[in-house]
């Protein structure tokens, strides 16, 4: 996710700015700009990279304002290039910008007919071209966001300056955080507290649709019809837990947010960015068998794992097996550690756990060593015990996951199940050159994509306050749906302790057709694929027998969005990326759920985040 600081008051801009966003480079970014005013015009200075080059080239410069903004860009829209980072200017209009715009083809359809000459390839700079016409139109900064925000869809937090105002900044957010640090005659905007605690403890955190105007060293926060808000004001005490939420209000919130950059870091020590090819960073046992010697000989996996890392193993089943054609069984690791498992010769068991000290899956690890099978460990922890003992090693990448019920730890795992399936095959010889190209250019896309499913936030904050009214849940689908399916129930029993259960599609006539009726909620998890129209089929069962409905699909579909109560429209990608995408609305819908329901979500009862006994 970007990093936004912005500062009025009477110290050097550029130092402030440059200070906080080097407390955000943690979020990850590939360019960074600042504008500062400077002789009455806002002086804007960018380059692609690390901050390490943003700094070089602002040695020299010097300013004599007093109020500037600045900003680490991860790409989403348009790649990592200095005309693509922010801060964007048009007309004296300067915003920087985190999220996404999805509404940005129409916008700058609409901003091309009006003449407007669009110099980057990103969704940002048409904000920065919607307030540069409002301000001309009514002369007032503050008045312009409230025109534009209504007009805007999707995920994002922006700040905003104008030098014909230079003593005003407005901050707004639908989604992403923004918070306002009150120091001493002076304000402090960023995107992260991190980047305001050392200057002041005193802050006011925004809420969605909410401006804050600054004007001079005060702040005031309006909603979208200019009524001034009486917002308070948090005094931060130095801690690392509210230091690290970082606007939140829960970890878990911030963790579903920061899935996008978690799979890009899980997956790139696996991509030639060159070659759009895919390289396993991975060697076996003390003599260091490259991975490609060593796949070639195994003849059966065995995945195995807990919870949520079981779920994501399933989804690895059915990716090995279609994608690199080598049979697969998944096991509870609290099962396959007490039944005596059969484990032939060239036998690989991968192992998941995002801590690396699960118990049940350290004592499966053990044992199938014992066997005399080599052992992948998938974890977030290295140098855990399950770490230590593996043959093999692939790291989640994750950073700190510290809400109990995980999240970007099961997506970054999903990542490196379908980047290691790739391999499998192209050293089987199942997979060409042209079609390795096609699927690393969508694995490198997909973190975009789940950017914009994060937009569906503030849905399920409107919808839980129906949801947690229901009698149960029951999740269907079919495919790599199914796992999915299973994954949602289990993430709101673990967080809103309701009935929840997770079914094959398929087996639903089979017996939990007889939970539904109208007080029950059926999440259809029904991307377009080789089994949509079965799923459907099922749906339609559903649908006769009166429960509510929330579909969650991708593209458009005119009839089942005729038949859902909800529909949720997720990006087109392929199959074997679709569990990256339709597991987000399931995590947000469990966390709001919980959350309307007044549970405590990082710390959800009687479970803990590393079990580490039997």
């Amino acid at each position: 996710m970007c990093g936004i600081v912005g500062y009025y008051g009477p110290r050097n801009p550029k130092d402030i700015i440059i200070e906080g966003l080097k407390e955000l480079e943690y979020r990850g970014y590939d360019s960074a700009g600042v504008a500062i005013l400077d002789k009455g015009h806002f002086k804007r200075i960018r380059a692609s990279g690390k901050l390490s080059q943003l700094e070089s080239k602002l040695i020299s410069e010097n300013f004599d304002g007093h109020l500037g903004i600045g900003h680490t860009r991860w790409a989403t829209h348009g790649g990592p290039t200095e005309a693509n980072a922010h801060p964007h200017t048009v007309d004296g209009v300067s915003i920087v910008h985190n999220g996404i715009i999805e509404n940005y083809l129409d916008i700058k359809e609409e901003l091309q007919a009006l003449g407007a000459k669009i110099e980057s390839d990103t969704d940002t700079e048409l904000v920065a071209h919607l307030i540069s016409y409002e301000v001309k139109k009514t002369g007032h900064l503050l008045s312009a966001a409230q025109s534009v925000i209504p007009r805007l869809k999707g995920a994002f937090s922006i700040l905003a300056v104008w030098e014909k105002s230079p003593e005003e900044m407005v901050a707004f957010k639908n989604g992403p955080p923004l918070i306002v640090g009150l120091g001493k005659e002076e304000v402090i905007v960023a995107s992260d507290i991190q980047a305001i605690i050392s200057h002041t403890p005193n802050v006011i955190y925004l809420d969605d649709e909410e401006i804050a105007f600054v004007k001079g060293n005060h702040c005031q926060v309006f909603d979208l019809n200019g009524k001034a808000l009486d917002k308070e004001v948090v005094q931060v005490e130095w801690s690392r837990e509210k230091a690290e939420k970082q606007g939140y209000k829960h970890f878990m919130l911030k963790e579903i947010y920061e899935q996008p950059r978690a799979v890009a870091q899980a997956l790139e020590p696996h991509i030639d960015l060159s070659n759009l090819a895919v390289k396993m960073n991975l060697t076996f046992g003390s003599t260091q068998e490259p991975f490609d010697q060593f796949i070639s000989k195994v003849q059966r996996v065995f995945i195995v794992a807990c919870g949520t890392s079981y779920y994501a193993g399933m989804v690895g089943e059915y990716l090995l097996e279609k994608i690199a054609g080598i049979p697969v069984e998944i096991e509870f690791a609290s099962e396959f550690r007490y039944r005596d498992p059969v484990l032939p010769d060239h036998s690989l068991v991968i192992v998941i756990s995002q801590s690396g000290e699960t118990a049940d899956t350290l004592a499966a690890l053990r044992l199938a060593k014992k066997r005399g099978a080599k052992v992948l460990s998938i974890c977030n922890v290295p140098r855990s015990t399950i770490d230590r003992e593996s043959d093999g090693h692939l790291y989640m990448r994750s950073g700190v996951e510290v809400g109990v019920a995980s999240t970007k730890a099961f997506t970054s795992t999903l990542a490196l199940l379908n980047v290691f399936s790739l391999a499998a095959a192209k050293t089987k010889g199942l997979l060409n050159s042209q079609e390795e190209k096609k699927n690393v250019r969508e694995l490198l896309d997909i973190s975009s994509h789940m950017e914009h499913v994060l937009a569906y936030d503030k849905f399920f904050n409107e919808a839980a306050k129906i949801l947690k009214d229901a009698k149960g849940f029951l999740y269907i689908g079919r495919g790599v749906s199914f796992p999915i399916s299973m994954e949602g129930a289990l993430k709101l029993k673990e967080l809103a302790y309701m009935h929840a259960e997770g079914y094959a599609a398929g087996e639903m006539k089979h017996g939990p057709i007889a939970l539904i009726d109208s007080k029950m909620v059926a999440v259809v998890v029904c991307p377009e694929d080789h089994v949509f129209d079965k799923t459907v089929s099922n749906l339609e069962e559903i649908r006769a027998r009166g429960a509510q409905i929330i579909t969650i699909s991708s593209g458009h579909n005119k009839k089942l969005e005729s038949i859902s109560q909800y529909f949720l429209s997720l990006p087109q990608v392929s199959w074997n990326l679709h569990p990256l995408l339709t597991v987000i609305p399931l995590q947000l819908l469990a966390y709001h759920v919980a959350e309307a329901l007044g549970h405590d979500v990082d710390q959800p009862r009687n479970l803990a985040k590393s079990v580490t006994v039997e």
